[in-house]
């Protein structure tokens, strides 16, 4: 099997790694265009051609696909098939009917629950106990075509996205080998039309927490949206990042601080009470609340504000 590879984030990254060490041969890889980063913004390669040119593979880096002459290195390319994790390109039906045997994609979630670009974020968001890897024969659709393999992981009562991500690429890496090594006795399965949910983009306004809401689902929030884009709070004119918490007694006005310890600020939610326990304030680092402290003292009666409280 000759693999074309067409991935970004270190989630492909690790997915191209395996798929090398298990010794396909792979003539090219397509990955997004280099994008500026840091406090000099000068342009970063991706994780998946920092990869791809460790292993002196050819690297495509279009900014779309819909004009027929990107689609030029694919065809000379003459993969059997293309894998695709993670790539943030929409894949024209002229590209996948390129390889031989078409595109097959690693969906970090078990389709057809949490299609679409968050699906680690959103199944923690939500509380789902379990989620996994769905590899995929890809269609015109967005994450809609047939099921070629699948495997389940629990989802951690402290897990975050960071962590959960680091679990689902090392078993999108496994998975993917695993289908390619068999392709030939996979059977395409159609998707069930039970159980569709879409996992939104995340909007970084989303990480800003309403305390009316319950605590149980603040807590979700804040696992889910770590590392990235964090959950945010104000406090008077300040805004501060708020990376871990855990339930707590108490009731108050929604964003009321009801106690302050070394262990934590406890504060009141629409139903129930979160202790934070890991801040950060702005040009700082994450802290444990203690040290927080050290250096932004709160106090009890004093409130963060919401979007009904401000």
């Amino acid at each position: 099997m000759r693999v074309a590879f067409a991935g970004t984030p270190e989630f492909a990254a690790v997915a191209l790694r395996a798929i090398l060490a298990a010794g396909f041969p792979v003539p090219l890889v397509l990955t997004q265009p280099d994008r500026p980063a840091g406090r000099g913004q000068k342009p970063v390669m991706s994780p998946v051609k920092a990869v791809a040119q460790e292993h002196g593979i050819p690297v495509h880096q279009p900014e779309k696909l819909r004009d027929p002459a990107t689609h030029a290195p694919l065809i000379e390319a003459a993969p059997d098939v293309l894998v695709v994790a993670a790539y943030g390109l929409i894949l024209p039906s002229a590209v996948l009917g390129i390889p031989k045997h078409g595109c097959v994609n690693i969906h970090a979630s078990l389709l057809p629950r949490w299609r679409g670009a968050a699906p680690i974020q959103r199944a923690i968001e939500a509380g789902d106990k379990e989620t996994g890897i769905t590899i995929m024969q890809m269609d015109a659709g967005l994450d809609t075509g047939p099921l070629l393999l699948a495997e389940s992981v629990k989802i951690g009562a402290d897990e975050t996205a960071g962590s959960l991500h680091d679990k689902l690429a090392s078993l999108g890496g496994r998975l993917i080998v695993e289908a390619l090594r068999c392709f030939d006795t996979l059977t395409p399965t159609p998707q069930p039309a039970e159980g569709v949910t879409y996992a939104a983009k995340i909007d970084k306004a989303e990480g800003m927490i309403d305390w009316t809401r319950p605590a149980v689902e603040i807590e979700r929030k804040m696992r889910a949206f770590d590392p990235f884009p964090g959950c945010s709070a104000q406090l008077h004119d300040t805004t501060l990042k708020l990376w871990r918490a855990e339930l707590a007694p108490g009731q108050g006005a929604p964003g009321e601080i009801l106690a302050v310890a070394p262990s934590g600020i406890v504060v009141a939610c629409g139903d129930g009470a979160l202790k934070l326990t890991e801040l950060q304030k702005p040009g700082g680092r994450r802290l444990p609340a203690a040290d927080f402290l050290r250096g932004f003292p709160l106090a009890a009666g004093e409130r963060f504000s919401s979007p009904g409280n401000s």
